[in-house]
């Protein structure tokens, strides 16, 4: 247990806090989570539009019309549709503060160049034509949505990293004394936000070229589509948990930090299982965020609802029992923080343990059960990762009690993983307690 103590201290933690403090990291993280809340709109008229009633079709189409579900779905386009736009501005906007140079200027030219690199053209299909042909004048809604998300995170930093470098040198056109700072600042981003253009230009008419033709295709088929294999399968969603769990370990926020990197490609896995949820096609995809933030990290990182209901219904000692019900109206909207750090199970050799073994064995539970079939796969609807046990799971699935199910035996698997951990931790509560009161009535 010491030694695995100290190597946590020794190898771990400091290159983890490195790793927590790293700008470019801590943007794209930032960044990512401004388009939460309108994927979680959009989110809820997806699930309006999806309930599972008999009888629910008809009785909208009733009173709206038979083309009431296409008009209730448009807010589902204008949320998801616009993700790698919002991410394009806002990953831009908080690397710029971090530098502390203008971040709205930093924002705009990133957006701008997001846009230069991509195509402005769409399939249309003519009625009674049996071929596709391409319209130019139009941006293509499935590139500003998710499958733009990885070029939107690299021409974010890219732009970005060049206004602050240019800012920095003075290489900028600076109004007189007296003219409004918003004018000013127009003008300082001028030369930066023309380098960028051109940059960005020029990249675009040599990728041209070339098979890719788009900068959008170089990232899909170079990085996300790599990326997006290993991020989906089994093995590759462990690796990714063994890592947020030691972050856990040292202090450090695992989900932010692994985040950062496999984020964007969860969240392209749940838009594509959105796609074809609203299609009435099967379901792609089963790692999405969903599945991570509502089957795995019940209660928080580490699952460890079933630890704080161990706490409840086992604990000997007064400090556990107060733990307990200090955690539970937190933990059942994922929060965990006071477990974590007041048990606690940061540097605890003991309970370390189990907070790294809990993720891995639900996780392959998890997919293995909705490999099988046994289990409905997310449907790609964006819910709040504070959202309940049971209820949770039941809307992540599309209305399917076996995702409520499945939330239920993850948590009975925690349960007994972390129940001999926490009784030997509570035992030597315990005995501290005594030794305490003993030298007290002393």
């Amino acid at each position: 247990m010491n030694k695995l103590t100290a190597f946590l201290e020794e190898k771990v933690m400091p290159t983890a806090g490195r790793i927590a403090g790293q700008r470019h990291l801590q943007a794209l993280r930032d960044g990512l989570i401004a388009t939460m809340p309108l994927m979680i709109i959009g989110s809820i008229f997806l699930i309006l539009g999806f309930i599972p009633i008999d009888g629910y079709s008809d009785f909208m189409a009733g009173i709206f019309g038979d083309e009431w579900l296409g008009k209730l779905l448009y807010p589902v386009g204008a949320t998801f549709d616009i993700m790698a736009l919002v991410a394009a501005f806002s990953i831009a906007y908080r690397l710029a503060e971090k530098y502390n140079v203008d971040a709205m200027s930093a924002g705009v030219i990133s957006l701008v160049a997001f846009l230069l690199a991509t195509p402005y053209q769409v399939s249309f299909t003519p009625e009674g034509a049996t071929e596709a042909i391409m319209v130019g004048g139009a941006i293509p809604a499935a590139l500003t949505g998710s499958k733009g998300l990885f070029i939107a995170m690299i021409l974010s930093i890219i732009s970005t990293e060049i206004y602050r470098f240019i800012i920095q040198k003075k290489i900028v056109i600076r109004m007189p004394d007296g003219v409004p700072p918003a004018v000013s600042k127009s003008f300082v981003a001028l030369i930066p936000g023309f380098i960028v253009v051109i940059i960005v230009w020029l990249l675009r008419l040599v990728v041209e070229q070339t098979s890719f033709e788009s900068l959008h295709n170089v990232v899909t088929q170079l990085l996300q589509e790599p990326l997006s294999a290993l991020g989906g399968t089994l093995w590759g969603t462990l690796l990714a948990l063994i890592l947020v769990q030691m972050l856990w370990s040292t202090g450090l926020h695992g989900q932010t930090i692994v985040g950062g990197v496999m984020g964007p490609i969860w969240l392209a896995a749940m838009d594509a299982n959105r796609v074809a949820f609203q299609a009435g096609d099967v379901v792609p995809n089963i790692v999405t965020q969903q599945f991570i933030d509502i089957f795995v990290l019940i209660g928080g990182g580490g699952a460890t609802l079933a630890l704080v209901l161990a706490m409840l219904f086992t604990a000997k000692s007064n400090q556990m029992k107060s733990l307990g019900r200090l955690g539970i109206a937190p933990g059942l909207f994922n929060i965990n923080e006071p477990i974590i750090f007041g048990m606690p199970i940061v540097m605890n050799p003991i309970m370390i343990i189990p907070f790294i073994l809990v993720p891995i064995v639900i996780t392959t539970t998890s997919f293995l059960a909705m490999q099988m079939g046994l289990v409905a796969k997310p449907v790609g609807i964006s819910l709040p990762w504070t959202t309940p046990p049971i209820v949770g799971g039941f809307l992540a699935t599309g209305g399917k009690f076996s995702g409520a199910a499945l939330q239920m035996v993850n948590m009975a698997i925690a349960f007994a993983i972390y129940l001999p951990f926490f009784k030997l931790w509570d035992k030597q509560k315990l005995i501290e307690e005594s030794q305490f009161n003993t030298k007290k009535a002393s």
